[in-house]
């Protein structure tokens, strides 16, 4: 049975395609109170999982270790644009742990910023490790390496000590076995495992809904706290996980991940969030996202303005006419009540 359709697509007044997908909310109980289509869909997390990846770095004694800020942390659960402020980040985590950009695993990338990227070319240099979305996390890696002195060699692989501890939380807190889970490589080439939708909700409830040990739940709580500081620091200029965060945390937490997942916490009702999205693209993940926060009824209309757009995006061609819109289904999220 197919998923949904979660998203459409108009040129003028005329359905052209559409985007199906799945929906899950659960609260602290781990029951789910609202969901669209298949809740068991196995699939991967991707970056949404870097703010459980870097638990253990935390729970182990990482920031007291190197004096390591909030900002720093909020890198560490980012997906960057490599801004300079973003390149800024990551070298002070880095300078604080004795290694460098080249120490980083995470394969060149260009700045996702496209102003960062032209100014590379017009410099006429190629990127490095460091320009990668993802050089935050790969930066927590190397320090949790340090840490427990393990060798920073090879640290991308599954079966190498940082790995098998970031594994050991990844199963607590999405409460699925590992033996379940299939390994595989990010883009970043770090290790990924798969978890269905229903679990990736209840990672992000737990989150901000646990009754882990002291440390632990501190540090879920040092995550939070430090994405809703810093949102430029998950993603940047122009993305929608700091534009909603900028405006929604700490009420409302939020993750993406490749390949069309969303993932989201409510502190204050202990719920968790997961979208996928089942053909993989990235626009639909926020308009669904985006019209979750607009149904939940915790922001007005006039402070969730600057955010309108992600849930009914304009489509424009080359010579920069509007021919259409993408858009949430009308009433995706009637039916779900938020903190009542």
């Amino acid at each position: 049975m197919q998923n949904p359709i979660l998203v459409e697509v108009y040129r003028a007044n005329v359905l052209e395609s559409f985007h199906r997908g799945a929906i899950c909310v659960v609260n602290e109980n781990n029951e789910i109170i609202f969901s669209k289509g298949n809740v068991e869909k196995i699939c991967y997390p991707r970056s949404a999982m870097k703010f459980i990846q870097v638990l253990p770095l935390i729970v182990l004694g990482g920031i007291e270790k190197f004096g390591f800020t909030l900002q720093e942390i909020a890198i560490m659960c980012g997906s960057h644009n490599a801004e300079h402020e973003h390149l800024t980040v990551v070298e002070s985590i880095l300078s604080k742990i004795g290694l460098n950009k080249n120490d980083l695993f995470c394969g060149p990338q260009y700045p996702t910023s496209k102003r960062d990227a032209d100014h590379l070319i017009r410099e006429n240099k190629k990127p490095e490790h460091i320009h990668n979305n993802c050089s935050g996390k790969h930066a927590g890696m190397l320090a949790l390496c340090q840490l427990i002195n393990a060798p920073i060699q090879d640290y991308i692989n599954p079966n190498h000590p940082i790995q098998l501890l970031i594994l050991d939380d990844v199963e607590k807190i999405y409460e699925y076995s590992r033996a379940k889970m299939a390994t595989a490589l990010d883009g970043c080439s770090s290790p990924i495992y798969s978890i269905p939708v229903l679990n990736q909700a209840i990672g992000f409830k737990n989150l901000v809904s646990n009754n882990y040990e002291e440390k632990l739940s501190n540090a879920c709580k040092i995550v939070v706290e430090a994405v809703s500081k810093y949102p430029f620091m998950v993603a940047g200029s122009k993305r929608y996980c700091t534009d909603m965060m900028q405006i929604t945390a700490p009420q409302i937490i939020g993750k993406t991940g490749a390949e069309g997942i969303f993932c989201m916490s409510l502190p204050e009702q202990k719920l968790g969030v997961c979208i996928k999205i089942d053909d993989g693209k990235m626009l639909p993940q926020y308009n669904v996202a985006q019209a979750l926060v607009e149904a939940s009824g915790l922001f007005s209309q006039e402070t969730l303005k600057p955010l309108h757009h992600y849930l009914q995006e304009p489509l424009t061609n080359f010579n920069k006419f509007t021919v259409g819109e993408i858009k949430a289904v009308d009433g995706l999220f009637d039916g779900l009540e938020i903190g009542k």
